[in-house]
């Protein structure tokens, strides 16, 4: 019994000396390639700067917007839901529809392919979203990519395959968009949040602008075509009905209709009002160049180490060959 418990004990005491020894020599070994380490973490360093100077200031403008208070009579329209809900339902009404459904609506709109196609080309924003390579503080001007677009000519050059032509098309257009336009909704307060990233800050508050009045225009117009063509329905209806009661109801749905044209003719912030309006940026939200320097200083080192154990690995191979 004591020689096994003896025996266990000469065991652990070589595992820990052997333990020992292969720390050791790993940090004689990291030690002694120093020099190697230093040099490529300087070489890593001095690309990772270079990108990080390379890389264009990006602004970010944002608005802050809460949903516009519906006011189009929605007690009246609640009152009559229980009992002519499917009546209006063919009429194209929607009874229960809220200010919450309508900026839900409205997000997705915004989001849509459709949208911002639509966008893209009704502000004519091509150039500064697909070829802006730098924007210049002093001047306020945007300087375009010369492999994309020939500003002297003011022609598209983009060498690219079949089916994509020199000038990119809408399809490209609108994923790129994607990728600097973000639209978020707080779950607690139900405020939205538009914001747009830019090389100009100028162009970043801008498209925030717009993007706030055109989709407010948008819902109030599809709202607008909505009741034109339900008050058309309920006027043929109480045409074809003669009994006074239900035809007192369509008058109610008519005048509420009425009320919804009105309502949107009025008010420019149909869906969406502005809490905090979108301002030209001062400071850039990214590149984070001290991060890219400090993380391509790291990485570095890493790869520096790798090489000096890769070496001394290949060195003892060798030896042991021999």
């Amino acid at each position: 019994m004591e020689r096994s418990v003896d025996s266990q004990n000469i065991q652990q005491s070589m595992y820990a000396e052997d333990e020992g020894v292969d720390l050791k020599g790993f940090f004689l070994t990291i030690w002694k390639g120093k020099l190697t380490i230093a040099i490529v973490a300087v070489i890593f360093t001095c690309l990772s700067v270079a990108l990080a100077l390379s890389l264009p200031n990006i602004y970010k403008s944002e608005a802050l917007l809460s949903p516009a208070d519906s006011g189009q009579g929605e007690g009246g329209l609640a009152a009559l839901a229980g009992q002519f809900g499917g009546l209006a339902s063919m009429a194209g009404i929607d009874l229960g529809a809220g200010s919450s459904d309508k900026s839900a609506l409205a997000i997705e709109v915004l989001k849509s392919r459709k949208f911002t196609s639509e966008f893209i080309e009704r502000h004519n924003i091509l150039l500064d979203l697909m070829a802006a390579e730098s924007w210049s503080y002093e001047a306020n001007t945007i300087s375009y990519d010369e492999d994309i677009y020939d500003a002297k000519t003011k022609t598209w050059v983009r060498d690219v395959n079949p089916p994509f032509k020199p000038k990119p098309s809408l399809q490209e257009a609108y994923k790129e968009f994607k990728e600097i336009v973000y639209v978020n909704s707080s779950k607690d307060t139900g405020m939205i949040t538009i914001s747009v990233e830019h090389i100009s800050p100028y162009i970043a508050q801008q498209w925030v602008i717009w993007l706030i009045e055109d989709i407010n225009k948008e819902m109030k117009e599809r709202d607008v075509a909505e009741a034109i063509k339900s008050t058309e329905f309920l006027k043929q209806q109480i045409e074809n009905t003669k009994v006074a009661d239900i035809k007192t109801v369509l008058f109610k749905l008519i005048e509420e209709q009425a009320k919804t044209i009105m309502f949107a003719e009025v008010r420019d912030e149909y869906v969406f009002k502005t809490i905090d309006p979108a301002l030209v940026p001062e400071e850039r939200v990214s590149p984070k160049r001290a991060l890219i320097c400090v993380v391509g200083a790291l990485f570095g080192i890493l790869i520096g180490i790798l090489i000096v154990l890769g070496k001394n690995y290949f060195r003892e191979q060798k030896a042991l060959d021999n």
